[in-house]
């Protein structure tokens, strides 16, 4: 039989751990099969027969039973996610064995395949909760929202947490060249620009560069490419099911695909810096992120160098735009030449701008609202909690 061996154990090649169990012997529905699982991203064990041993039998997260061999499973424990599929799955005793075994359902080929890439998605990847989404957005240009998106990713993924930072701004010049990797391997945005539907969280993880830990999505150095906001949905959804973190860097215009970002958004961190002119602008900018999402907050930057250039405060700031405070952010002295040596923001543990995300991460944690549950332990240890450096209310 194609794709399977003489023994009735099933069939591994390394990483198919959390795919499905597929038995069959019927090789074109063994070959639609495999061909599902692979546009799930998803590795699966392929049998013959249920396993023997009921801990084997258990451990798939799905168990896909060809027509075929459904009267195999007599005399198999009940287990949740077992789905019979095949050209003639509606046939009476294929039925009838499904109801005797406890199947969660019965479909037909290739009618039924949609719906089976998405349970097959969803079997790999878990049903842990989705990421916790921070999207940061400059008031006005320059404010260093994509430089406090690099450090909160930065941040999060030193203390363990699984990290996805995403660059939302094709004309932002690149997170991965902030990050120092524009030369590292691995997809960038234009490659998934024909995305729709669904993708598989852990294979777009693993296609995109690892730099500092975390998992970057930014653009390349091409000619700009129009990515549809349905991609953008597909993408940053894949994003979210995989857990832990997810932070934006946002574009100051909401077009088609920021909207659909936005959608998959759970906070905005609006960067303002401390000066009347870039709160006018700001306001225009939280006037279009809050006509798609409510929770949008404050981060005042300081000006550079010593004091406040008598600009206004973080308070007045925030009172100006209506918007709740998220902290007051110091200018960090020697953040260009970090920058310059290849130094990530953030990295530079007891500085300003590590000392602000760790205790922003403390802070959203501290609501109670699905916030990363490693991040930001330890902080007080460490001195890296809200009061020892930038503000954080």
């Amino acid at each position: 039989m194609s794709g399977s061996s003489p023994s009735d154990q099933p069939v591994r090649s390394g990483e198919e751990r959390d795919g499905p169990l597929l038995i069959t012997e019927d090789e074109e529905l063994l070959d639609d099969l495999l061909r599902l699982c692979a546009a799930a991203g998803a590795l699966p064990e392929v049998a013959h027969h249920p396993p023997r041993r009921t801990a084997e039998w258990e451990r798939p997260p799905l168990v896909i039973v060809g027509a075929d061999c459904a009267a195999r499973l007599t005399g198999s424990a009940r287990r949740a996610g077992v789905v019979i599929a095949g050209r003639e799955a509606d046939e009476v005793a294929v039925l009838r064995q499904a109801v005797a075994i406890g199947a969660e359902r019965v479909l037909s080929l290739p009618e039924g395949e949609r719906w089976l890439v998405d349970r097959i998605a969803d079997a790999a990847e878990g049903a842990g909760a989705p990421a916790l989404t921070v999207g940061v957005i400059g008031g006005r240009g320059g404010a260093g929202a994509s430089t406090l998106a690099a450090a909160l990713a930065v941040t999060a993924a030193r203390t363990g947490e699984r990290t996805l930072l995403v660059d939302g701004d094709p004309l932002g010049g690149g997170l991965d060249v902030l990050l120092g990797g524009e030369q590292e391997k691995g997809l960038r945005w234009p490659a998934f620009a024909e995305s729709r539907g669904r993708v598989a969280g852990g294979a777009l993880a693993a296609s995109l560069p690892r730099l500092h830990a975390l998992r970057v999505l930014s653009w390349d150095r091409g000619a700009e490419v129009d990515v549809p906001p349905p991609a953008v949905r597909a993408v940053l959804a894949a994003a979210r099911r995989r857990g832990g973190v997810v932070v934006l860097d946002l574009p100051r215009r909401v077009d088609g695909a920021a909207a659909e970002a936005l959608a998959q958004v759970d906070t905005v961190l609006l960067v303002v810096p401390a000066e009347l002119r870039a709160v006018a602008a700001a306001r225009r900018v939280a006037d279009g992120v809050r006509a798609v999402l409510d929770d949008v907050r404050v981060v005042a930057c300081g000006p550079p160098g010593p004091g406040h250039g008598g600009g206004p405060a973080a308070d007045e700031i925030a009172r100006l735009l209506g918007l709740p405070l998220a902290g007051e952010l110091p200018w960090e002295a020697g953040l260009p030449d970090d920058l310059a040596r290849g130094l990530a923001p953030g990295m530079r543990a007891r500085g300003p701008l590590a000392r602000f995300c760790a205790g922003f991460w403390a802070r959203v944690r501290g609501e109670g609202g699905g916030g990363p549950g490693a991040v930001a332990a330890g902080a007080a240890g460490r001195g890296d909690g809200p009061g020892a450096g930038g503000a954080v209310r």
